[in-house]
């Protein structure tokens, strides 16, 4: 009896830490605020302030607005995951586990509002997503514990306000409650329990829910009226998510993962070159690394170790003021990977290039659509995954990914 309960935890800690691990990765970022800043690949999305979605990047921004603003929208995500020359072995045994795309399509709305008080004060409120995805190999994956389903959501509440202190410096801070939610399900494969009758059939089923309190602070430098800067920084909390959950055919009732979501810091600048172009940029920091370990209520030890690393996002864009109906704007960024020696099949992480183009159409002068469109190409990434149990390999799987994406996002703005 003692020599299954060290089995069963052994299953326990690989199998959810698999699990756990493809869903908290830098894929997982959505860049989802607005679809004015999916069309110049988020390129000084910190300080542009062409409209209310700007407080969810920088709340100091708010200073440069003299009306009350409203923006509200949504971004579709839609990712290509796939899985090549798969090869998944149990206890020498090989099989192809190849797959032909494991993604699906995200939708994630946002609003914001922004409400000038006097020329020193305003404030607003704002409703995104951060994170969120969404992977399923289907029921009959050949390596089902390393597949299955995943699904990650976030939704950000901030209240925020800024302060004008001269006509260069403006500051702002704000409160962020984030609510997240997870869905994972893993199953063994008919090879393994074949080979380990012993093994359990669902390794891992997670549906939980949970909310962290965050907070946001920045500050703009207006140059003059044509060129100015800002930064903001970001601290996400850690969102304690609760739920009835199975590990290795173990039911855990009021069971609590801890979820370690990263920081984020933005540096960004605008510059109006004339009257018809503009140039922008931004670089932004995320502080993957913060997923050192995945703990769990059940358990005395932490379920996974991870060694991920910080991200960073490099962005440049031009805006193209054609007329006064049309504004047409453009940008690339480029995307660092936060998985280093630890990489899956299931949402892998790459290194990214966003080509990014969009546009605004002016109803009147005060009120506009805006579109938004996003290529986002990865690059191939060798993985390998094994399972083991004291010592014991008795699954393992080696493939090439490749994951992109195509994002739309679609968005109405006013001025009051």
């Amino acid at each position: 009896m003692n020599k299954m309960r060290v089995y069963r935890k052994s299953i326990l800690a690989v199998m959810v830490g698999l699990a756990s691990q493809q869903a908290f990765a830098a894929g997982f970022q959505l860049n989802a605020q607005s679809a004015t800043g999916l069309g110049r690949a988020f390129a000084g999305d910190a300080v542009i302030a062409d409209n209310a979605s700007v407080m969810a990047r920088n709340a100091a921004a708010m200073a440069l607005f003299d009306k009350t603003a409203f923006s509200m929208g949504f971004e579709s995500i839609t990712s290509k995951i796939e899985v090549k020359d798969a090869t998944y072995s149990v206890f020498g045994s090989d099989q192809s586990a190849n797959y032909g795309n494991a993604g699906d399509t995200t939708i994630a709305p946002n609003i914001h509002l922004i409400v000038p008080i006097n020329d020193k004060f305003a404030w607003g409120v704002d409703v995104y997503s951060n994170f969120g995805t969404k992977t399923d190999f289907g029921d009959n994956y050949t390596a089902s514990e390393y597949g299955g389903f995943t699904e990650i959501k976030t939704l950000n509440l901030g209240l925020a306000g800024s302060y004008r202190i001269d006509e260069h410096w403006s500051v702002g801070a704000g409160l962020d409650i984030v609510y997240g939610y997870g869905k994972l399900k893993r199953t063994s494969s008919d090879a393994l329990r074949t080979a380990v009758p012993s093994y359990p059939t669902t390794v891992a089923n997670i549906d939980a829910d949970g909310f962290g309190l965050g907070f946001n602070i920045g500050t703009v430098y207006e140059l003059d009226d044509k060129n100015r800067f800002g930064f903001s920084y970001h601290y996400q909390p850690d969102v304690k998510a609760k739920g009835d959950d199975t590990y290795a055919d173990t039911s855990y009732p009021d069971d609590e993962v801890t979820l370690k979501l990263p920081d984020m810091a933005e540096f960004s600048g605008y510059h109006r070159l004339n009257q018809e172009f503009a140039v922008h940029y931004s670089i932004q920091w995320i502080n993957w690394s913060e997923f050192d370990t995945l703990d769990s209520s059940s358990l005395s030890v932490p379920i996974k170790t991870y060694n991920w690393k910080d991200g960073w996002h490099y962005a440049v864009g031009g805006t193209y003021y054609l007329n006064s109906t049309w504004t047409l704007r453009a940008g690339y960024m480029y995307d660092t990977s936060a998985q280093d020696s630890l990489t899956s099949i299931s949402v892998p992480d790459s290194d990214r290039q966003w080509f990014s183009t969009g546009f605004t159409y002016h109803i009147d002068e005060e009120s506009n659509v805006d579109f938004g469109f996003t290529y986002l190409l990865g690059k191939d990434v060798n993985v390998s995954e094994s399972t083991t149990s004291g010592g014991t390999e008795l699954s393992s799987l080696t493939a090439v990914t490749h994951a992109d994406a195509i994002l739309m996002g679609l968005q109405y703005s006013r001025t009051f």
